[in-house]
């Protein structure tokens, strides 16, 4: 049976002056990725596609080294639209992903709307199973959209409930059924 193997991103270097999407991954996030590449978890991945985020394409490089894989990338699977607002202290951005995760049909200070990108994220799962051949399929890319993904494929309503606790966890779903085998688990213990 081949798995989905939904991976977030861990740990990031915060930088207000660079856009988030240029972020890149914390010494920390390195370190807890290149344990997770050695888990057994991550054995039996045989293909890696990744959000065009930079901390998103440096996860997916660091699996894709330890199993000598190439890293395709998705923009679909890029993290909610908050380009509006840019970046928010964490607890004004706490703030507003509870109102995006409350109020999915309604685009909340400009932010794409949940059901929009839960739609985008749904559709490149859709692309990248129809052309995946041979063993488990990594998806590498951020916990808002992953968390959609999850209550799709859990067939739950959109529902920060069901968020990851931090960055750096994945689910793992059946690729032929698309039931979910498990939630969200650490892809390694923080130190």
């Amino acid at each position: 049976m081949a798995r989905l193997v939904f991976i977030t991103h861990p740990e990031v270097v915060v930088d207000p002056r660079q856009p988030v999407p240029r972020w890149h991954l914390s010494e920390i996030g390195i370190a807890r990725m290149r344990a997770f590449a050695h888990c057994d978890a991550a054995r039996g991945i045989g293909r890696i596609v990744a959000s065009t985020e930079t901390k998103a394409i440096e996860a997916a490089g660091i699996l894709a080294g330890a199993f000598g894989l190439s890293v395709e990338v998705d923009e679909g699977l890029g993290e909610n639209d908050r380009s509006a607002t840019g970046f928010l202290p964490p607890p004004e951005f706490e703030a507003t992903a509870d109102a995006f995760f409350a109020q999915p049909e309604r685009s909340v200070r400009g932010w794409e709307r949940a059901v929009d990108a839960q739609a985008r994220v749904v559709a490149a799962m859709k692309r990248a199973i129809a052309s995946h051949t041979a063993g488990d399929l990594a998806l590498v890319a951020h916990g808002g959209v992953g968390t959609l993904l999850y209550c799709h494929l859990a067939g739950l309503g959109i529902s920060r409930r069901h968020d990851q606790s931090s960055q750096g966890n994945y689910f793992t779903a059946e690729i032929e059924t698309r039931r979910v085998i498990h939630g969200w688990r650490e892809i390694a213990p923080r130190e």
